[in-house]
């Protein structure tokens, strides 16, 4: 049914990827938010006001700060949907993820409010109306909470948008909030026992915790947290999937908003290999990442030597050595120099970035294992950071 509403209402549904497209359905999803929550407003706060229920009261008005996020989201996707200008090179993307921020804090503060409101009420109850339309009121937003929660989730997937997730997250906060309410106006008419403050406070208490959990979410990208696993993994195998290819590393993605990621990874290749074509096939690899992913990448050719037997080996041990430090650790671009008295072994090593060894630490325990194991070798080490997840 979902689906089937969306198609009807969003072109080219199929092409998510693309901006307008994307755009179209942020902002589908926004006006569709906005007409919900505002019809949800104004019922409750009626009956709420009628019945004397400071629960139902603070559900409309948490449905009209609802329509207040949909009004932040539709606002969002329409400014992250501006193309590039010589002042912002990589678009306004992350405009959704201020958005996203926005909604939470709302959410945030609406679990504030409410327990607020709730406390009052503990201290000083008042008794609650009970009537059938209050009942059919309160099933009604139930319904329509269960469904804008699935619709725009269904919507924040497809299109990979923390600030729908953020919206959905919101209405199942209120779906939760409403058969609390409900529940609550049952007992105090069938058991005489009030409980509207008590629950009120319950459920703010909870949209808080919520809250904490999507302003978290929602700040990460910001801050420019690290990338999907997923999409390390698709990125690495693609390149490691040309001919030619012997390896890849110093892979950092650079998140602008959604669907304007940039990449820049290091590619290993046989030095023996005509230049010409290695540049080559490099510039291939980064076009295909663009026509098949939309993804741009910039990868750098850094040469191995093949063909000689002793530094292979000695590449293949160090590489395994200095995991005794951490299975985590790897290196990459060793080269030597021999000397008359001494072999320069130069290389890189990934430090991850919660290893509890400082980068001096970690150069001299390496440098160490290398000695130790080669005493006629002076190790020449860079180390460098990873940029992606311990996990990955």
């Amino acid at each position: 049914m979902i689906d089937w509403l969306v198609r009807r209402f969003v072109r080219d549904c199929d092409n998510t990827g693309d901006a307008a497209v994307r755009t179209s359905y942020g902002q589908f999803a926004g006006i569709v938010g906005i007409v919900c929550n505002v019809a949800l407003c104004v019922a409750k706060g009626a009956i709420g006001i009628v019945a004397g229920s400071v629960s139902i009261v603070a559900d409309a008005v948490n449905n009209l700060s609802d329509a207040a996020s949909n009004i932040v989201s539709l606002l969002g996707f329409k400014l992250a949907s501006r193309p590039a200008d010589p002042e912002h090179p990589y678009g306004h993307g992350r405009y959704e993820y201020l958005a996203g921020l926005v909604v939470a804090a709302l959410v945030l503060a609406i679990g504030i409010n409410l327990v607020g409101s709730s406390v009052d009420k503990i201290v000083h109850p008042t008794p609650v109306e009970f009537n059938g339309v209050l009942v059919v009121i309160l099933l009604l937003s139930i319904v329509v909470k269960l469904w804008m929660a699935a619709f725009n989730r269904s919507i924040g997937r497809r299109i990979d948008s923390e600030t729908l997730q953020a919206t959905a997250v919101d209405s199942r906060n209120d779906v939760i909030s409403t058969a609390a309410v409900l529940l609550s106006s049952v007992v105090a008419h069938y058991a005489d026992i009030q409980l509207d403050g008590i629950v009120g406070a319950a459920v703010g208490v909870f949209i808080i915790w919520s809250g904490i959990g999507l302003v978290r979410n929602t700040v990460n990208p910001l801050l420019g947290e690290a990338p999907s696993p997923e999409l390390v993994e698709h990125i690495r195998a693609k390149i490691m999937s040309y001919p030619g290819v012997l390896g890849t590393h110093d892979l950092m993605v650079h998140d602008y908003g959604p669907g304007r990621q940039f990449a820049s990874a290091h590619v290993e290749m046989p030095v023996e290999a005509d230049p010409m074509e290695s540049h080559d096939l490099i510039d291939n690899i980064e076009q295909d990442f663009k026509n098949d992913d939309g993804l741009i990448v910039t990868l750098h050719y850094d040469p191995i030597v093949t063909d000689d037997p002793a530094v292979t080996d000695m590449r293949n041990w160090i590489d395994q050595a200095v995991k005794i430090i951490d299975p985590r650790i790897t290196i990459h671009d060793l080269r030597t120099v021999p000397g008359p008295t001494h072999t320069n072994v130069i290389f890189d090593c990934v430090r991850p970035a919660d290893l509890e060894l400082s980068e001096e630490q970690l150069r001299r325990r390496v440098k160490q294992i290398v000695s130790d194991h080669y005493p006629r070798t002076v190790a020449k080490i860079t180390i460098d950071e990873s940029y992606v997840s311990s996990e990955q």
